[in-house]
């Protein structure tokens, strides 16, 4: 008898926090920012050691993307929830690096223009922060609208990308 799957995780400490990485079955699950605890003690931050090769390749291009050598991710997903969850979700992942759209531009890219409630509570309930960039997503006025890792945090990703897409067109 074989072993049901199990998840694997590990811990990646980002400039923003850090970050938990969730692998089940070959597929990315969940990046989510957690808070210090006995639990993250024992960062990923020697990625080089994980033995799991999805984990390792997410610390190694979250790296990439930090230091503004990434711009887009390359790594199998599979995140969890609703089909509506999910096509906002894919939706996301169409915004390119250092750009922004409003949930209005989103919902208008799902065919569903009046889905811009939905499609903010589908970006809340995004289990994969930065890979999946619903920090793109921006208030339809141009201001910073909830993230579920903070609007702080939301704030320097956005500047960070804007940073880097600033310097590769100087």
């Amino acid at each position: 008898m074989t072993a049901p799957p199990s998840e694997a995780y590990c811990f990646f400490q980002s400039m923003l926090g850090i970050i938990k990485l969730t692998e089940f079955e070959g597929f990315l699950t969940g990046a989510e920012f957690v808070e210090n605890n006995p639990e993250t003690e024992q960062f990923c931050t020697d990625f080089k050691q994980q033995s799991n090769p999805l984990l390792k390749a997410a610390c190694e291009q979250l790296d990439e993307y930090f230091e503004g050598r990434r711009e887009i991710f390359n790594l199998a997903l599979k995140p969890q929830g609703t089909v509506f969850q999910r096509s906002a979700w894919e939706a996301l992942l169409r915004i390119p690096y250092g750009e922004t759209r409003s949930y209005l531009q989103q919902a208008q890219s799902l065919n569903n223009p009046k889905a811009i409630r939905a499609v903010g509570q589908a970006n809340s309930r995004n289990p994969i922060a930065i890979i999946i960039p619903c920090h793109r997503v921006i208030g339809k006025n141009g201001t910073l609208t909830g993230y579920a890792g903070g609007l702080d945090r939301k704030t320097q990703l956005l500047e960070l990308e804007q940073r880097f897409t600033h310097e590769q067109n100087n």
